[in-house]
């Protein structure tokens, strides 16, 4: 592969680990709607689509629609604690930092609200290494990959065959092929090795230091 202009970067699973706070945040919502989750409620395979996917997944067992209620109980909570309680993964600041000195041009692609987005960057002191940072917005034009990274491409100029999408999802790499992208997976975050060969990752990488084979 010749060297991209650009490396759009997931953030849940492949920079950050935010189970702690999505699984609290999640049962936080559910209380909100007067429901008890298992105590032993795993969320790792269901992080990465829309907020709404999750709560609709997470509210069908009760027979609950109000997903529109969820999402909402679900952001207020996350916004004022759940969000804080995310970690970055080793090794990822060191390669962030590298690529951007390497003459990087990073952008974050996430399902994630952007406002969340940028304040888990903020308080990890990652949000200046970014040239743009992208995330779902009120309206849900821009929820899903596909769409995000055609937004992405069309607002910066850039050309989809000379960039790369990071992720650990099979959204992501979906999300990528969609706009005729090169896509790689990452074998540290939710998803699995299969699920990332399955989608048709163009190739995966085991740790964060490997980012620097990308650029």
């Amino acid at each position: 592969m010749s060297r991209p202009s650009a490396i759009l970067l997931d953030l849940d699973g492949t920079l950050i680990d935010s189970e702690p706070g999505i699984l609290s945040s999640c049962r936080a919502a559910l209380r909100a709607l007067g429901h008890d989750s298992d105590p032993a409620m795993d969320v790792a395979s269901i992080i990465g689509p829309p907020i709404e996917d999750v709560m609709r997944y997470l509210l069908q067992p009760f027979g609950d629609m109000r997903v529109s209620e969820a999402v909402d109980a679900y952001r207020e909570d996350y916004g004022t604690r759940g969000l804080l309680l995310s970690e970055l993964y080793d090794g990822i600041p060191d390669a962030l930092l590298a690529m951007q000195e390497m003459g990087a041009s990073l952008y974050l692609a996430t399902s994630k609200r952007v406002v969340f987005a940028r304040r888990i960057l903020e308080n990890k002191g990652l949000a200046s290494l970014f040239e743009g940072i992208y995330g779902s917005v009120p309206g849900g034009s821009i929820d899903h990959k596909p769409e995000l990274i055609s937004y992405i491409l069309a607002q910066n100029g850039l050309i989809a065959e000379q960039c790369v999408m990071v992720g650990d999802r099979r959204f992501d790499i979906a999300g990528a092929h969609a706009n005729g992208m090169r896509a790689t997976g990452v074998l540290w975050g939710y998803g699995s090795r299969h699920e990332l060969e399955t989608a048709g990752a163009d190739d995966l990488i085991e740790m964060p230091a490997e980012l620097l084979g990308l650029f």
